[in-house]
């Protein structure tokens, strides 16, 4: 079982040894990157080339660590035994019917080999981490409602992502194979952009990509755009039919594009960049 990339996904080489690094050590993959990196597509490519079912965490802020493994509905069986005339109480009295098994349960008991994501760790308490440090290890659990230890019939591949917000545990950390998505050079843009676009002309790429890195290279940005947002411009740009012209300045200077909201989504980059196209045309 090896990770080659896949048709819809430009994964650089050092990406490819960390995903099968991963593998090979039998370990989680913790990926970091900024958002709109492509981080989430990964673990969905991967599962997809390597033909594995998906499982998906996504994790907020208010997300706990017993939520992944399994939750006991004691109010539904309160009710239901309040009800127990009605149909002889046979369901109250099976407590696996209160029992809404998590993502890891799922994955841990699957009949073959699956593919696990945990996306976007670090939105959850810092807590969060070591909580799931046991069962990421020893790929059990045990459910004291039901009184039967959970195990693993295979490992899953397991993908966590991060988008830095905050530290990461070291105990966590050393249970990972980690690697950061670097953000793509322009030769690896025309390649992701090529995947999504692949009759773009030529000419519209290159004024295109020349003004995402302007506005992305701006100093003080608050939130540099990010290869999802690049394809978002793009699409954009395509559906309502902007002239290459319009992307172009005559003297190759920043000017603001058409649909910036595209990739500006704060009013202070707003501001900060319409300041740079002012002083630019003063200099002229």
């Amino acid at each position: 079982m090896k990770f080659q990339g896949t048709q819809n996904y430009v994964a650089t080489q050092d990406l490819m040894l960390a995903v099968n690094a991963a593998i090979t050590l039998k370990r989680p993959l913790l990926v970091k990157g900024e958002p709109g990196t492509g981080k989430t597509m990964l673990a969905e490519e991967v599962a997809q080339a390597l033909d594995l079912p998906l499982l998906q965490w996504h994790i907020k802020s208010t997300t706990k660590a017993q939520q992944g493994l399994y939750e006991y509905d004691a109010v539904s069986r309160l009710r239901d035994s309040q009800l127990a005339d009605v149909d002889g109480g046979e369901r109250v009295k099976n407590i696996h019917n209160y029992i809404l098994k998590g993502v890891l349960w799922q994955a841990f008991t699957a009949e073959q080999p699956v593919a696990l994501l945990i996306d976007e760790i670090d939105k959850a308490d810092i807590e969060f981490p070591n909580d799931l440090l046991r069962e990421i290890d020893r790929m059990e659990f045990y459910c004291y409602e039901t009184r039967e230890l959970i195990r693993a019939k295979h490992r899953p591949l397991v993908f966590i992502t991060s988008n830095n917000e905050k530290e990461l545990p070291d105990a966590f950390l050393r249970r990972c194979f980690f690697h950061y998505i670097k953000f793509p050079d322009a030769e690896t843009m025309k390649q992701i952009v090529d995947v999504h676009f692949p009759n773009l002309k030529k000419e519209l790429l290159t004024a295109a990509m020349k003004t995402f890195y302007d506005v992305r290279n701006l100093p003080g940005l608050k939130k540099k755009p990010s290869t999802s947002e690049l394809l978002d411009w793009l699409k954009l740009l395509l559906a309502e039919d902007i002239p290459l012209d319009a992307l172009q300045s005559t003297d190759n200077k920043v000017s603001v594009p058409p649909l910036v909201g595209a990739l500006l989504k704060n009013e202070q980059d707003v501001t900060l960049f319409e300041k740079l196209v002012f002083m630019n045309q003063r200099n002229r």
